[in-house]
């Protein structure tokens, strides 16, 4: 059905799960609620554990970017893995914190379908790069050292994963990929799940180019990036966060012009200040991904870092007047 959608219109995704939590200034033993009230790590700052800890923000949350018009909203679940959890020492809580956000993302996503049957909604289990890269040595003076295996990585997404899919979600989405080399774990990971179970869900992924120099953190241009992993039988691919729509245009123009499949785009909203804050307004923003969808680049659109239901809003009815990107046609 998803696919059918996508070749219909433009499909709205939501916008940014963190910074909209940053909102809400919450405390440490607001992150730790009842159920890790003795747990002996500081836990302020780990995002997922809100899944369990404070479900009706997040769920709070999915609501507003569905009200502004999500088509697809992505779990609380972007750091939801035993490599970044070590942070914390909650390796043993991944499971638990996958299953919480797939079932507070479900219900939001239900609700308003069945409010209108005729727009479906969606919910994308989201699976970050992790805080270590498979391709770069975090050690300056050891360039051959790494911080992590490949073999690691596919154990860790693996299990997330499973998690995700067992819990009900709609979409894997591998996102803010700065080490395609974590990416290919990643769906390995996947792939290697959809055998043993003859389960299959659609697969998006989204990578990040980091810099004016077009390339991933792991040096790899936008054309060596799709290629790497265009064997994996991809609903999408796209690109997110770092950089703002208008640095970002010109990549999601080249992924449409290269693409057999389906392209998004969820850039920041601008770039951060000095401060670290997001400056753009939703109608700037909108307007600049007007002239994505206007050229035939988009099939999928949300918003990254900075962006509110308002941006998410103001975005859905900019494109909403497009058609979407067409697989295998020339874009303007």
């Amino acid at each position: 059905m998803l696919s059918e959608i996508l070749k219909d219109r433009i499909l709205i995704l939501d916008g940014a799960m963190g910074t909209m939590i940053q909102t809400y200034k919450l405390s440490e033993a607001d992150y730790r609620g009842e159920a890790f009230k003795e747990h002996p790590h500081p836990l302020q700052g780990n995002n997922d554990l809100l899944c369990i800890t404070q479900p009706g923000i997040i769920r709070g949350i999915h609501n507003s970017f569905l009200e502004a018009g999500a088509d697809i909203i992505e779990t609380n679940t972007f750091n939801a893995n035993r490599i970044s959890m070590e942070d914390y020492h909650m390796e043993d809580q991944v499971t638990a914190i996958n299953e919480a956000a797939v079932r507070i993302a479900r219900d939001a996503a239900d609700a308003w379908t069945l409010k209108n049957p005729g727009k479906p909604r969606f919910v994308a289990g989201s699976i970050g790069p992790t805080n270590k890269t498979a391709s770069i040595s975090p050690d300056v003076n050891n360039p051959g050292f790494r911080g992590v295996t490949f073999k690691e990585l596919v154990v860790a997404y693996k299990e997330q994963a499973e998690a995700l899919v067992n819990a009900g979600a709609d979409i894997l989405l591998v996102e803010t990929v700065f080490d395609t080399l974590n990416c290919k774990a990643a769906l390995f990971a996947i792939m290697e799940l959809f055998d043993e179970t003859g389960t299959e869900l659609p697969v998006m992924v989204s990578g990040t180019i980091t810099d004016a120099s077009g390339r991933t953190l792991s040096g790899q241009t936008v054309e060596a990036f799709w290629n790497s992993i265009r064997h994996a039988n991809l609903l999408s691919i796209g690109l997110n966060c770092a950089l703002g729509a208008v640095q970002m245009e010109p990549y999601v123009e080249e992924l449409a012009h290269l693409s057999d499949c389906f392209v998004s785009a969820h850039p920041n909203a601008g770039l951060p200040n000095e401060m670290g804050a997001y400056d753009e307004s939703p109608e700037y923003m909108a307007d600049i991904i007007e002239g994505f969808a206007k050229r035939g680049m988009l099939n999928i659109v949300g918003g990254c870092c900075g962006t509110t239901p308002e941006h998410i809003k103001a975005i859905a009815n900019a494109v909403s007047k497009y058609e979407p990107r067409k697989v295998g046609v020339a874009v303007n």
